[in-house]
């Protein structure tokens, strides 16, 4: 059999990094990329400037929607219409109304969407779910997280919608972070929130400091900022992206338990070896919990052309997606109007 047709629709950042997977893949091909500017990256495929186009002329296998966020929901329901499966780019959409909409369609339909929290595919996350399930750092108590960075002028230049409300790190980057606390700590139930636009002084935050309740009842703190000159971000930790300089002494994420905490990405295990030593005078057991690191957006390609063969079914699906910006969304009201607000 041929490899499966892979369409790119959007050729920003996100999207050019799809059609860099898609060209080294095993098992999928790109057959043509959307955008409506012309693109030179469109050499040996078909360029199309709609998805009309690109419908009418040469329907793929499957569509992935790397296109802005105000875009994601009536593009993925043109893209139902046609009975096409779809990795669509995070957010699932730019308010939880839409996302809401588009999970009812697509549950409806019971049609094959992938949502883009590639991070979920990543061995990190699945070594460090591992050990949180695992008992060893005992009842969860508390998580500690960061998403810092500095985002170059050309970030906002090349695509000024991120500047825009649907823009912002916390719907553009921090979205992915609710994602893995999710995965790694269970569900959120209570945000509060402080944003601030003071540096840039765009329409949307580049500053946000966030509390977590879980239903747990652990609690969590996270500093996000694009603007702010440090490198404790999964990006620049995790060291799975190459495009971002890796700072492989950081963390990004701290889980602390009752017995033991976990340092992620680093994997670094502090626990007590036995229930008379928990105090803080007394030592730990270090131990650093060895993973593998792979291309989590290559993995993510490689599902997404499993669940458009229909040997599987979505590893984060539209209603994770929802979930997620859910959060994010709560983030948002949280910082606007000062309170706790509960999911």
């Amino acid at each position: 059999m041929g490899k499966t047709r892979i369409a790119v629709a959007g050729a920003g950042v996100i999207g050019r990094a799809h059609i860099g997977v898609l060209r080294t893949s095993a098992s999928c091909a790109l057959s043509a990329i959307v955008d409506p500017v012309s693109l030179v990256e469109a050499a040996g495929v078909p360029h199309y400037r709609s998805l009309d186009e690109l419908l009418a002329k040469d329907p793929p296998d499957g569509v992935i929607l790397a296109t802005p966020n105000p875009l994601h929901v009536p593009q993925a329901l043109q893209c139902l219409d046609a009975g096409l499966p779809i990795l669509l780019e995070k957010p699932i959409s730019s308010t939880v109304a839409e996302g809401e909409r588009l999970v009812r369609e697509v549950e409806e339909k019971n049609a094959r969407v992938l949502i883009g929290h590639h991070r979920a595919h990543s061995p990190i996350m699945a070594k460090a779910k591992e050990v949180v399930d695992s008992g060893v750092l005992g009842r969860m108590v508390a998580v500690m997280g960061s998403a810092t960075y500095l985002k170059p002028d050309a970030y906002f230049e090349e695509g000024p919608w991120r500047r825009e409300a649907g823009g912002g790190p916390i719907l553009i980057n921090l979205i992915h972070d609710v994602h893995n606390l999710r995965m790694l700590c269970g569900e959120i139930v209570a945000v509060q929130a402080f944003a601030s636009r003071a540096v840039r002084g765009f329409p949307v935050e580049d500053t946000a400091a966030i509390s977590f309740r879980f239903a747990s009842g652990a609690l969590g703190s996270f500093m996000l900022s694009d603007t702010a000159a440090c490198p404790r971000s999964w990006e620049q930790t995790s060291r799975e992206n190459r495009m971002f300089f890796p700072c492989d002494d950081e963390d990004c994420y701290v889980i602390a338990g009752a017995n033991g905490c976990l340092s992620v990405p680093t994997m670094r295990l502090k626990t007590y070896r036995r229930a008379e030593d928990r105090s803080w005078q007394k030592p730990f057991e270090t131990a650093v919990v060895p993973v593998t690191r792979e291309d989590p957006l290559q993995l993510q390609l490689e599902h997404f052309g499993a669940v458009v063969r229909g040997n599987a079914t979505p590893l984060v699906t539209a209603r994770d997606g929802l979930a997620n910006l859910r959060v994010a969304e709560a983030i948002v009201e949280a910082a606007r109007s000062g309170r706790t607000v509960n999911l």
